[in-house]
């Protein structure tokens, strides 16, 4: 991987481009005028990081970019601003003050509904396992512009962290946070959902665990939540109620908390 800038980048640009090639162990790479295909081919290299003044995207030689924009959130946000309800805040009875852990950030669609909801007075916490996910997704927590001051506030209070789940819940305490979220890549996709196709050949595949169900709902207070196909099984495997399903096939299930 190499990192570079867009074309006539400012001193920040730059200095924020040579800090996240550090962060990845990556090499730093001047623009000029070439184009991304043109670096690419003279570095050998297959994927190159291109930082913006407000996005970061990560070009690959046979894919398509990966960006964050937040997609439906800012429709879903849009709708709660105008009185609207939200079948992930239904399900998981986020409210203002709530801390939840976003297990699988992706690209952080759900965890800035639930930044939303949550409120100045509350905290997500978003893991995303892949670094360069991670880092494409939380630079864009930082500097994306939508409109939309409620929803730019939430973006910015979303704590961003690269872990996974496996290693960063059994090293949180008992009852420590009210909602525990996961929405693990869908065995069966669902074919309406473009945004989420970059994502997935980046994403990492693995199969929720009944361990990593009983971190959660030892760390959580309330609920721990799964969003899943409907049809996947996992719901039954893993010990979840289904709780709301929906005619695009995504549905949610839940365990309580005594």
């Amino acid at each position: 991987m190499i990192v570079t800038t867009s074309q006539r980048p400012s001193g920040r640009t730059i200095e924020r481009a040579l800090r996240l090639a550090e962060e990845l162990g990556a090499v730093y790479v001047p623009r000029g005028t070439r184009t991304i295909r043109a670096l690419q081919a003279a570095a050998g290299a297959t994927e190159t990081l291109v930082v913006g003044p407000q996005d970061t995207k990560l070009t690959a030689a046979d894919g398509p970019a990966f960006y964050f924009h937040p997609s439906m959130a800012l429709v879903r946000i849009k709708s709660l601003i105008a009185g609207g309800t939200d079948s992930l805040l239904s399900v998981s009875g986020v409210r203002a003050g709530d801390t939840v852990i976003d297990c699988t950030a992706g690209l952080g669609s759900d965890s800035l509904v639930l930044s939303y909801a949550a409120g100045e007075s509350g905290k997500v916490t978003a893991l995303e396992a892949v670094h360069k996910v991670h880092l494409v997704v939380r630079e864009g927590l930082r500097t994306y512009e939508s409109g939309i001051p409620e929803a730019d506030r939430a973006m910015r209070a979303i704590e961003a962290i690269h872990a996974r789940y496996e290693d960063w819940l059994p090293r949180m305490e008992d009852d420590s946070a009210d909602v525990v979220y996961f929405d693990p890549m869908f065995e069966k996709p669902v074919t309406a959902s473009s945004a989420i196709g970059p994502l997935r050949g980046l994403a990492v595949h693995r199969p929720l665990t009944r361990e990593a169900v009983r971190e959660a709902a030892r760390v959580a207070r309330r609920r721990v939540v799964l969003k899943d196909h409907r049809d996947s099984g996992r719901f039954e495997q893993l010990g979840f109620r289904v709780a709301k399903s929906s005619s695009t096939a995504v549905a949610y299930g839940v365990i309580d908390i005594d």
